[in-house]
This record gives structure tokens, sequence and C-alpha cells, in this order.
């Protein structure tokens, strides 16, 4: 079942490019691809590059926990290096 949700994570200083970079790589995508549909997904960058946000459609929903709280094992080498804090909500559709 695809469930919308919005990661927001706080960078460690001057960690930005490393981590994106690493987001866009054949490695971070994978990673990426196991737990949610990375061609729906809306990022946002703080102006002073110091977080991003992610609005993902997510279809693995314990693997999609497990990668931002930074213990899949692909991914945890770059958390530790790059993310101070992460939060992450599930959202649902408000009508108006």
């Amino acid at each position: 079942m695809e469930k919308e949700m919005l990661a927001i994570l706080s960078l460690k200083e001057g960690k930005f490019d490393t981590f994106m970079s690493w987001m866009a790589s054949e490695e971070g995508m994978g990673v990426r691809k196991s737990v949610a549909y990375p061609e729906k997904t809306i990022p946002g960058i703080k102006p002073d590059k110091s977080g991003v946000m992610f609005k993902v459609s997510v279809h693995n929903e314990a693997g999609m926990k497990e990668f931002v709280a930074g213990n899949n094992p692909i991914a945890k080498s770059i958390y530790a290096e790059c993310v101070a804090g992460v939060k992450l909500y599930e959202l649902t559709k408000v009508d108006i």
C-alpha cells in the first residue's frame, strides 16, 4: 500500500553536497527504490543548505523508518557522516 510521508532532515555543517550526491548515486537510488518511488519524490532545501525535506510515496513503511532513522545497512555510514537529525511524518489529505 502506498503512503505519503514527509521526511525532514537536519544536516551537519557543510554536508549538504555530500549527502545529496549520495542520494543521487546508484547506491543511494537503490536504497530509495527499496522503500519508496523516487520518481514521485518532491524535494525541498533550506536556503542555507542546513537541511532538506522530502515528500515521498512510500511502498515499504518499515524500510522507510529504518532508512530515515539511519539504521539501513547501506545508508548507515552516510547518515552518520551527514545527518544531524530526522523527523518523519505521515501525511493525510485534507478535503477543502
